[in-house]
């Protein structure tokens, strides 16, 4: 249970940063995907996660518990992780960082929509239906409008896409066949499994290895540290500090910044359509996370 009944003003701030890093991660990889090939890198950085969660596991005195009665659906989420981060990566080598972020960030639409026939009690209300409509919308837009350059790949789009739909179904198998499993203990059967995966899938998309400089290097390393292990014993620590629902709210401001950071680092353009798609996006988010209100008895 949460320690706090709603987000102060220090957790704000820090949910705000988490969100900005989120947003800086699609930048990161886009740019390691020029010194690596996006499934090689891909692969690596789930490698490097395995040894990574590893050392959290013996720094907190805790086992893996990665049990028998859990290889089923931890074989599961890990393939999907493997085959989320295919579409992923190479999203982010054939399209913009900015369509990117709008597009996979509508995660939670596919997510609510398969829990409303598949978990008992995950029935989409007025409100929530309302947020889906106009993050479809956005995602419509964002999909179907090819201007803003050359680099506007309809496939990359279609794969980020398809990386969404793909996230969703990692959610969807952790809060029903792993939904007793700990949340850290999920990411490295997600890792564990998908690592081999990517490595062997690695060798059907050509050269392993591009123009690979320092900074590639620099980027990988900062996957593997401060977005998976970092990052992830963070979000746990606030789910386990704060209220669920009022931490996921902040998730909306994940691709705003994406597409801010498109444009600051890389230079890509922002177009009205993008902007629209991008508002369109956040507001049905915001409506999506919004808790149910229970009336009370008087």
């Amino acid at each position: 249970m949460a320690d706090r009944d709603r987000i102060d003003a220090t957790g704000a701030i820090v949910l705000i940063g988490f969100s900005a890093l989120l947003g800086f991660n699609q930048v990161v990889i886009r740019v390691v995907n020029e010194g690596l090939q996006p499934v090689f890198f891909a692969g690596l950085r789930s490698t490097g996660a395995v040894f990574c969660l590893w050392l959290w596991f013996i720094a907190r005195g805790r086992s893996l518990g990665l049990l028998r009665k859990d290889l089923a659906p931890g074989l599961l989420i890990g393939s999907i992780f493997a085959v989320e981060f295919i579409f992923l990566f190479n999203a982010l080598d054939l399209t913009t960082v900015t369509r990117v972020s709008v597009i996979l960030y509508s995660m939670p639409v596919w997510l609510a929509l398969m829990a409303h026939f598949l978990i008992p009690g995950e029935r989409i209300t007025p409100m929530k239906a309302a947020g889906q409509g106009l993050a479809f919308a956005g995602v419509a837009i964002a999909i179907i409008w090819r201007g803003g350059g050359g680099e506007a790949s309809l496939l990359g789009d279609l794969l980020a896409l398809l990386a969404a739909f793909c996230w969703a179904g990692i959610a969807l198998v952790a809060r029903t066949g792993l939904k007793a499993v700990a949340p850290d203990r999920q990411l490295m059967w997600q890792v564990l499994v998908s690592a081999p995966i990517l490595l062997v899938a690695a060798l059907f998309f050509g050269p392993l290895i591009r123009d690979i400089q320092p900074i590639h290097l620099w980027g990988l390393a900062f996957q593997i540290v401060v977005i998976v292990t970092f990052g992830f014993a963070l979000w746990l620590w606030f789910l386990s500090v704060y209220p669920p629902a009022s931490v996921a709210a902040f998730g909306f401001l994940a691709p705003v910044f994406g597409v801010f950071f498109g444009w600051l680092f890389l230079g890509e353009a922002l177009g009205l359509p993008v902007l629209v798609a991008l508002v369109l996006v956040s507001v049905g988010l915001v409506l999506i996370n919004r808790p149910v209100q229970v009336p009370q008895k008087v």
